[in-house]
């Protein structure tokens, strides 16, 4: 199963995009755990409480890849990953619990896409730092870059980071070889085919659109 993680700052729509890709790739894609735990507690978390929903986030990453390769779909989609929760951890407590360090390090994602903080910043009772958002993109930028991720900076327009996604996983899937490491995709150039997107997207409902959504219960 591949997956294709969305992370950065906040406010950079990494739930859009990880919607739009699974409506686009017929697949399913999981939802910010974070968001789920927040709005049932309250937006006042302890480090305890981050530590649950780094653990909420890796039990919906594996409830989604059973439900894809239930479908027959070889990738999935995750909104945010753990590194999300290290930087988080970092910034607002000084450090990172060791298990969720490790964790990082062997997540296994066929590609990570870094969005960038070109869009306007929308006002949300969970988000804290509107004014901060480059400086936490350039320490995704850099963690991505230690660690030696396979990883795309996703940046214009709501249309432009579609297409320039799904050049990326198009990439991605005609080079998947499960058992060759070898021919792993890197990511490479910004995209020269265009796809039929406008600028203007209409959202299906899961009713109509029939892609499956983790939904958490």
């Amino acid at each position: 199963m591949l997956r294709v993680a969305l992370t950065g700052p906040e406010s950079t729509g990494k739930t859009t995009l990880s919607r739009l890709l699974a409506e686009h790739y017929h697949t399913v894609w999981v939802p910010e755990y974070a968001r789920h735990y927040l709005e049932e507690r309250g937006p006042n978390y302890t480090l305890t409480d981050l530590e649950e929903i780094a653990r909420g986030q890796l039990a919906a990453e594996a409830a989604a890849a059973a439900a894809a390769a239930r479908l027959g779909q070889p990738i999935i989609f995750c909104d945010t990953d753990l590194l999300v929760i290290k930087i988080w951890s970092e910034h607002a407590f000084g450090h990172c619990p060791d298990w969720i360090q490790r964790q990082v390090q062997v997540q296994q994602y066929g590609l990570v896409l870094l969005l960038g903080v070109d869009l306007p910043w929308e006002p949300d009772p969970l988000r804290e730092h509107p004014n901060h958002r480059q400086y936490f993109y350039d320490l995704y930028q850099r963690e991505l870059r230690e660690q030696f991720s396979n990883f795309a900076e996703i940046s214009g327009t709501p249309s432009q980071r579609l297409e320039a996604a799904c050049f990326h996983v198009d990439a991605l899937l005609a080079h998947r070889r499960p058992a060759a490491a070898d021919s792993a995709y890197l990511a490479g150039p910004p995209p020269t085919k265009r796809y039929p997107f406008s600028e203007n997207f209409v959202v299906l409902p899961r009713s109509l659109s029939g892609i499956p959504r983790f939904v958490f219960a």
